[in-house]
């Protein structure tokens, strides 16, 4: 997860000083009205986006680390045990343990496929990430998808019939599509984080810009057509995921808190529409919230936080979307 970290979701912005913060809260003032629920312990051993900061900066793991079931009644995500990272599967409307879905050594992230039916993930192995194939349900049986390449953030396109992928290459990365019927490999476009657009030939993606900061782009690889859709001079963005009824992207983002002399700069997670509009922060604890993803009504949003724990130990949580 280390060597993937600064490789592919590095993202850069200033911010004066650094000190010792207290995750043990669950909530702060500012997100007053919005519900928070746990729904993972630490025996779960929840894998945490890895965030570093150093002098004046801060870099984040901007991959996807968590889904939920077409169904909408389980929630995948990475977990860290005997030195391995795998899928694993939790009931989110039971308390009990969790079933593991892969027996790989480094998986680092996944999704669903629309269907429910097969799960994509990445794999690092050596000098590479290769994506693979498995059943949701039942059996360790892998498809590889891609091989010999630094390849990740695997997603199905709507009708399933590509796998969209980021491919780190020398010049940058790029948004690139496996055709799951005939193996054949597309390039489309520089940037990270595919998210395909159902019902068009478009994709959300993240890119870098000359100053270092994530901007949210919409490409439609059929015309060639590109355009900004969420930039800010002194924020970064990534991670973009459409709301189940399109009206909304999903976005990791950058912030500083700030109290008299103390600054701290860590990432949230925030809403606009999907032109870019009504840009709308959700989060404001001095956690790290990362890996946002819907929940299949549009009601909630999961995400990964070390809030509510002393010890700073990363959990999953689900808080609720009334907008």
């Amino acid at each position: 997860m280390k060597k993937m970290l600064a490789a592919f979701g590095a993202l850069l912005m200033a911010v004066p000083s650094t000190a010792q913060v207290d995750y043990s809260v669950v909530s702060v003032n500012e997100e007053s009205g919005m519900e928070f629920t746990r729904i993972t312990s630490e025996n779960d051993y929840v894998c945490m986006p890895e965030v570093h900061r150093s002098g004046s900066t801060v870099n984040w793991l901007s991959n996807r680390i968590l889904d939920i079931s077409t169904d909408g009644t389980q929630l995948a995500y990475l977990s860290a045990r005997n030195n391995t990272t795998n899928i694993f599967i939790k009931d989110i409307g039971k308390q009990g343990s969790s079933v593991q879905r892969t027996n790989r050594q480094a998986v680092l992230d996944f999704s669903y496929s629309p269907d429910g039916k097969y799960i994509c993930f990445s794999e690092q192995s050596g000098r590479y990430n290769q994506i693979f194939q498995t059943g949701a349900r039942a059996g360790y049986v892998c498809r590889q998808i891609t091989g010999n390449n630094k390849d990740y953030s695997p997603v199905y396109s709507a009708d399933m019939k590509n796998i969209f992928f980021a491919r780190q290459e020398t010049n940058g990365v790029s948004v690139w599509s496996y055709n799951i019927s005939n193996n054949f490999l597309s390039s489309y476009t520089k940037g990270m984080n595919p998210c395909p657009v159902s019902g068009q030939t478009s994709i959300l993606c993240t890119r870098i810009n000359a100053q270092g900061n994530g901007e949210i782009w919409r490409v439609d690889y059929s015309t060639g057509m590109e355009e900004c859709i969420l930039s800010d001079p002194n924020r970064s963005f990534t991670s973009p995921t459409l709301s189940p009824d399109g009206r909304w992207i999903l976005a990791v983002g950058s912030n500083v808190l700030s109290a008299g002399t103390f600054m701290y700069a860590n990432t949230d997670i925030f809403v606009c529409r999907t032109d870019g509009t009504q840009l709308t922060q959700l989060t404001y604890h001095a956690a790290d919230d990362l890996s946002p993803v819907w929940s299949r009504d549009g009601r909630y949003i999961y995400f990964i936080s070390q809030r509510g724990s002393a010890e700073a130990a990363a959990n999953v949580w689900r808080m609720t979307f009334a907008y």
